[in-house]
């Protein structure tokens, strides 16, 4: 049975200020800390280089390819789960308005290595993924204010 780990949050700026700071992979690490080390390029095939650094985790370098993107909408990558499954990382913009998202992020765990999940282990990661939506709502309000002259 697939687990899906995820954490969503409104945030009262356009989606393109959203997809600006997604869509810029090396500058991951200056506003997220699940992300200490980031490089890459958003496109089909595209493979990244990642540092990923969850809470009460040790740090663990991935090279994931991108199999989706749209703009102001989503980028999404897959990794093997143990050589047992596979986990679907995805980073998604909902509109709302012209100036209101919902910023989703998280993973889809599937395949028979889900049972050596630990509830640790999924802890860690609700906790880095929310601290990763949060992260992205500070950054886009403070882009969105710097650009708008003051007005959120």
């Amino acid at each position: 049975m697939p687990i899906k780990i995820e954490h969503r949050i409104g945030i009262p700026v356009p989606p393109d200020i959203l997809w600006e700071i997604l869509s810029d992979i090396p500058r991951w690490p200056e506003w997220t800390t699940i992300y200490p080390e980031a490089k890459g390029v958003v496109g089909y095939g595209e493979k990244l280089k990642l540092t990923l650094n969850l809470p009460n985790q040790k740090p663990v370098n991935l090279e994931p390819r991108i199999f989706d993107w749209a703009p102001n909408e989503a980028i999404q990558w897959k990794l093997p789960l143990y050589g047992f499954g596979r986990a679907t990382r995805y980073l998604e913009i909902e509109i709302l308005s012209e100036t209101g998202c919902i910023f989703s992020n998280g993973e889809i765990l599937e395949g028979f290595a889900t049972r050596w999940v630990q509830p640790s282990t999924r802890r860690s990661m609700r906790a880095g993924f929310t601290a990763l939506g949060e992260a992205m709502e500070r950054r886009a309000l403070a882009l969105w204010r710097e650009r708008s002259g003051g007005a959120t």
